[in-house]
């Protein structure tokens, strides 16, 4: 028997071509991204359609209710929307310069093999910055995708593919990373718009009976009401239980990640250690002037980089406080040596003392250097 020729492999696509094919799959899953978005914005269109034209218009014919109903609809619906665009469209904060690896400390970390070497590289970039956190074997939550020191509550998003501050999570119903910059945003949002169905399904219900008795004069209008009230219930319950869910996380100062996940400190795992407090946690996130509370307007409070924590044990190989005391007789959350917290966040914290300018200095050789748990450790 004569054995067939072997067919010769399809010659390699040209490195322009298979360059082109990923700019179009990506491009290709940006749009999928937008599905779920255009899917609500469908919804809440329609909502507005049925409700204001079906129902309001022409079906009440009460002229003080239809009054009442479409005033108290448009301050939902437009509060509603307000929250919604601004979690879609508020930009996730980065890490900022300073936990970036320099080009040089880039340079020595590829080409130093995994050891004392690397981690004398990772020392000496982070010695100097306002982290406590850790991996679960103790090292330097470091990123190699985008080659920087992760500060405190910062994780990577793979949808994303960068790293957020404060990430809770990313959510395809918004199409975006909900972190520090837009967290006050995404709980306005299911706030208002768990008002908002709950508002149509109140005002809706005495036509949604009148409906099942035949009440309702026969025209299209019947067929909004019926499912215009199905639609805002279903709504209400998921969103009731998403929205005391995000509740109970604020009072807590955690979030998504760290329920599942939590956070690792210098000496031990505290799921609790970002707490200062029911009134301190809500004043992190909505601000201390309750006249924003309510508006999709940033308030929150910090740079997204450090955090006070409730910690009274710190690592015994820390550097002393800048008083001369011994560290573990304060709480951890003053140690903030780079980047200090704003006035509208330091007060918080009033009754413990704050890092200077020249303490920071002073401590510089100190922190960080002689800790061999300041090891690097992959984690995307």
């Amino acid at each position: 028997m004569r054995c067939g020729k072997m067919a010769a492999p399809p010659p390699p696509l040209p490195a322009g071509a298979a360059g082109s094919w990923g700019g179009v799959r990506r491009r290709c899953q940006r749009l999928l991204y937008w599905v779920p978005v255009v899917f609500i914005s469908s919804i809440l269109c329609w909502s507005y359609y049925a409700y204001v034209t079906q129902l309001c218009l022409l079906t009440m014919t009460n002229i003080g209710e239809k009054v009442v109903c479409l005033v108290a609809y448009h301050i939902f619906f437009m509060l509603f929307v307000w929250s919604y665009w601004k979690t879609i469209f508020t930009l996730p904060m980065n890490p900022s310069k300073e936990f970036h690896l320099s080009y040089s400390d880039k340079e020595c970390l590829e080409k130093e093999p995994r050891g004392e070497s690397q981690q004398e590289v990772l020392r000496r970039a982070a010695k100097d910055l306002p982290i406590y956190t850790r991996t679960m074997s103790g090292a330097i939550r470091y990123c190699d995708r985008c080659h920087l020191v992760k500060p405190d509550r910062c994780h990577h998003c793979s949808v994303c593919d960068k790293c957020i501050l404060k990430m809770d999570h990313h959510c395809p119903w918004v199409n975006n990373c909900v972190g520090f910059s837009n967290y006050k945003f995404f709980l306005l949002f299911l706030a208002y718009s768990l008002l908002y169905c709950l508002f149509i399904a109140a005002t809706d219900l005495q036509y949604f009976i009148k409906f099942w008795t035949n009440d309702l004069p026969d025209t299209q209008a019947k067929f909004h009401i019926m499912f215009l009230f199905f639609a805002a219930a279903m709504f209400s319950v998921s969103l009731s239980s998403l929205f005391g869910y995000h509740c109970w996380l604020v009072s807590k100062n955690k979030s998504t990640l760290e329920v599942f996940r939590a956070p690792i400190f210098r000496h031990r795992t505290d799921k609790n250690g970002f707490s200062l407090g029911f009134s301190k946690n809500l004043r992190q996130v909505f601000g201390d002037e309750k006249k924003y509370w309510l508006l999709p307007v940033f308030s929150s409070l910090g740079d997204g980089c450090s955090f006070p924590t409730c910690l009274v044990h710190q690592d015994p190989e820390q550097a002393s406080t800048p008083g001369g005391l011994n560290s573990t007789s304060k709480s951890e959350h003053h140690l903030f040596p780079a980047k200090p917290l704003r006035d509208s966040q330091s007060h918080l914290l009033s009754d413990t003392p704050s890092w200077s300018e020249t303490s920071a200095k002073s401590e510089k050789d100190k922190v960080g250097m002689s800790n061999p748990a300041l090891t690097m450790e992959n984690e995307t």
